[in-house]
């Protein structure tokens, strides 16, 4: 594959999570959208806070291409976890739009430099600080295709809906009865397995 094939395949991959990402928001009320779902907090419109940084910094600053006027959570001294939740002032609206405009900067320099052009991750470790286009692609596309799981589990515990794209959901044909049922067996088999374990000596043998 060339240099121009590969990265095109890359992009192409990292425009997809982007999408499904913010599907995950479809429909959804503020409340829905910033609701903490997890014991650590993970919840839709703080994911996509994240990884709007995260296209700022690793596409703009990276490669000395700053995004311009940046928010202030990204460019001033912030509270720990603080780009992973919106506050109240913040809406919806005003997250998914800074999200489009930071992924159309990173597009820019994704189709403006070849693969092999290289950047400083001041963050990172002293022997991986000097990175590719190439390095930096994958790594977006395994942060953003991580969340957009974080993301697909989050909206599922929000209101039941789930689902790998609009148009391909990826599930079978199945009512809230067969799902039930469905759950009913995983937790059969669950609990058999967990009582197989108490009933084994120590070490399997």
């Amino acid at each position: 594959m060339s240099g121009d094939a590969l990265k095109d395949d890359l992009h192409r991959n990292l425009r997809d999570a982007r999408a499904v990402l913010l599907w995950k928001l479809d429909g959804l009320s503020e409340y829905q959208a910033r609701q903490p779902m997890t014991p650590h907090g993970t919840n839709l419109l703080g994911l996509v806070k994240h990884l709007t940084g995260c296209e700022m910094g690793y596409f703009g600053y990276v490669f000395n291409r700053p995004f311009l006027d940046p928010p202030p959570w990204l460019t001033q001294p912030a509270e720990p976890m603080g780009d992973m939740w919106a506050t109240a002032d913040e809406s919806r609206h005003d997250i998914t739009q800074l999200y489009r405009r930071a992924c159309a900067h990173s597009d820019t320099t994704i189709e403006s430099l070849e693969l092999q052009h290289r950047g400083m991750v001041p963050t990172w470790p002293p022997g991986r600080r000097s990175v590719t286009l190439h390095q930096i692609l994958v790594h977006m596309l395994a942060e953003t295709s991580r969340h957009a799981g974080h993301a697909d589990i989050v909206r599922e515990l929000v209101d039941g809906d789930a689902g790998l794209h609009p148009d391909r959901r990826g599930l079978p044909d199945c009512d809230a009865e067969c799902w039930a049922a469905f759950r009913r067996r995983l937790q059969q088999a669950a609990v058999a397995a967990s009582a197989a374990e108490r009933s084994s000596p120590p070490g399997g043998q």
